[in-house]
């Protein structure tokens, strides 16, 4: 397994140097490069289709800078001064555990100050050069995929928090005797808890910019699959303990082990027991193989995700897309739980993971939305008919 980008590097390319930044992180932001590709192709397209259009803002130009803006600004120079110096200055401490050091409250308290103060003056300095002695109001027009900066934001901030929240509910014995432990754990997020809030917070935005819920529903749909399947590229090279249960079946002879059974030697949470003539970080692997699920969703997702960019163009309906979208990842989620190890409850006798059951009710949805769409193309048929 590869925890971090040095391990990879070196695998790849025999190049032996320390690069701490964690393999799962790198994937993560790779699925948001390439989600931020896809959702701009796509509000491009429905924008060139007429399914929604661009729209127009008042913005006051001339203003010097607002005390508001030179606070924000200041306080994101604070953050990155404070953490990047502080992890420069501390690098031994920063290596051993990226991830925490950047969730705790250590850093460069001097640094912090000053990157701050730089950020707070750019800003006023930058207003001052635009500055007008008598300020005006104007329009300006915005098109739907300019938006995308502020979807990026806004979506990774409250898909994070939903991601830690959904896990807190899911993992809530651990939440009751550990509480803090638990909400800064490194490792604990839930899919489906970003993706909920990440969606609502979407779908929230581009709707209040007068966009159709149902046409962003169908926008969004390719890019999360894509970023879906990324990000377990990142779950599957780094052991970030998304695998499955034990896999104690004969291999197919077709399949390499790793495919079928795998330890996940090196993982990233160091779980399993010491590997021989191994010392430092990463030096475990599990007693027994279980089966490689990121590496299952990740295939069957990218596959998905190639399907529907395929033969998007030919599918006019408004939500079919969205509807193709909840029965694939909900199908693929349910089905691959049934080998995943995961908490589960018992809901009307019945034993569901969280995800599992969030799987099911998605297909049921995209089901939902197949019929209706099937009845509404009916009853428009009729009433063609009954019109001639």
């Amino acid at each position: 397994m590869f925890p971090t980008i040095g391990h990879l590097v070196y695998y790849l390319f025999g190049v032996n140097f320390t690069f701490p930044v964690q393999t799962l992180g790198l994937f993560m932001a790779l699925s948001f490069l390439f989600s931020y590709m896809v959702f701009s192709s796509e509000f491009k397209r429905y924008e060139a289709l007429g399914k929604i259009q661009a729209f127009s803002r008042t913005v006051m130009i001339g203003q010097r800078a607002s005390l508001a803006e030179i606070s924000v600004n200041s306080l994101l120079g604070f953050l990155l001064g404070f953490k990047a110096f502080g992890a420069m200055f501390n690098y031994t401490i920063f290596g051993a555990n990226p991830q925490a050091y950047l969730l705790s409250i250590q850093g460069n308290l001097v640094m912090g100050i000053l990157t701050g103060a730089v950020f707070g003056l750019w800003v006023y300095a930058d207003k001052k050069e635009k500055e007008l002695e008598h300020p005006k109001l104007t329009e300006e027009t915005v098109h739907p995929y300019q938006l995308m900066g502020l979807l990026v934001f806004s979506l990774g901030f409250f898909g994070f928090i939903g991601a830690k929240l959904f896990d807190t509910v899911e993992h809530w014995n651990n939440f009751r005797y550990n509480p803090v432990g638990t909400l800064f754990n490194v490792h604990g997020f839930s899919y489906y808890g970003g993706l909920i809030f990440g969606a609502l917070t979407y779908l929230y935005i581009c709707h209040k910019k007068g966009m159709k819920l149902v046409h962003l529903a169908d926008i969004g749909s390719p890019g999360m699959m894509l970023a879906y399947g990324i990000g377990r590229i990142g779950c599957q090279l780094s052991g970030d303990g998304d695998w499955g249960i034990v896999n104690n079946f004969a291999k197919p002879g077709f399949l390499p082990q790793w495919m079928w059974a795998f330890k996940y030697p090196h993982n990233a949470i160091n779980a399993g027991i010491p590997l021989p003539d191994c010392t430092g970080d990463y030096c475990n692997q599990l007693v027994q193989g279980v089966y490689p699920t990121p590496f299952y969703e990740a295939t069957i997702c990218l596959l998905f995700f190639a399907l529907m960019w395929t033969y998007r163009s030919r599918i006019i309906t408004p939500g079919f897309m969205f509807f193709l979208y909840l029965v694939l990842n909900g199908g693929e989620r349910f089905l691959i739980e049934q080998i995943r190890i995961n908490p589960k409850y018992n809901i009307l006798g019945v034993m569901f993971t969280q995800a599992s059951f969030i799987g099911l009710l998605m297909v049921l949805g995209g089901l939902i939305g197949f019929a209706s769409l099937a009845i509404n193309h009916k009853n428009n048929l009729q009433s063609r008919q009954h019109a001639v």
